[in-house]
């Protein structure tokens, strides 16, 4: 049973040591995601779960490794070869510095279908015990002109009644294609919680957009 979900986003400079002399323009939004995963800690869960976008499918073992070298700095979490892509090789971090080990690692495909992430949800949900989850989901990144993504006059909306909704525990029913002219590559990673979720009580701690890219963080616990 689910009994708690940490949301987080996933950007490279998320780690201080990509980020150089800027590190401190994301002070705010580490420290809100240490209170999520410290949320995610004070369950007493059985087992963490870590879902994230990324290009393919995959499930990886508590064991697996990732490394930020990609994104310019060889920054490693795990000892091993690094297989993690970037929204769980970050997940793993958070993880880290809170002192929590996740059972699995799941990464969804930034396209997969909603019946796809809903069935991976139940699944994940069904496990038995105490299952807390910590979901790596970006908002949109065409919410300004200096976006990657440029931007779009529909991407403040989608991403302010995103954090609406998790503010009060929900997660809104996210349209694929609306995702994807938006770039906001969490979509599929909310809709895995989604599928896990029972009801939830929701705080919202995090959201901005410092670099034209939504993040938010939220904690969500069962009610």
């Amino acid at each position: 049973m689910l009994v708690a979900a940490a949301v987080c986003p996933h950007p490279p400079l998320l780690a201080p040591e990509l980020a150089g002399a800027a590190a401190g323009e994301l002070d705010g939004l580490r420290a809100a995601c240490a209170a999520a995963t410290a949320g995610l800690r004070s369950v007493r869960p059985d087992a963490v779960v870590v879902v994230g976008g990324a290009a393919e499918a995959g499930s990886y073992g508590p064991d697996a490794a990732g490394s930020l070298a990609p994104w310019g700095v060889d920054v490693r979490v795990g000892a091993g070869e690094p297989v993690l892509p970037l929204s769980l090789t970050l997940g793993r971090r958070l993880l880290d510095e809170a002192g929590l080990a996740a059972s699995a690692f799941h990464a969804v495909p930034f396209d997969a279908s909603p019946q796809e992430c809903a069935a991976l949800g139940a699944r994940l949900a069904e496990q038995a015990g105490r299952v807390a989850m910590l979901v790596m989901a970006d908002g949109s990144a065409r919410l300004t002109e200096k976006s990657p993504g440029y931007l779009h006059p529909r991407a403040l909306p989608y991403d302010a009644a995103l954090a609406a909704a998790l503010a009060r525990g929900e997660i809104p029913d996210l349209d694929p294609a609306e995702a994807a002219e938006l770039w906001a590559a969490g979509r599929a990673a909310l809709q895995v919680l989604a599928g896990a979720a029972g009801p939830l009580g929701g705080e919202l701690l995090y959201h901005d957009a410092p670099y034209g890219v939504g993040y938010l963080v939220a904690l969500l616990r069962a009610v």
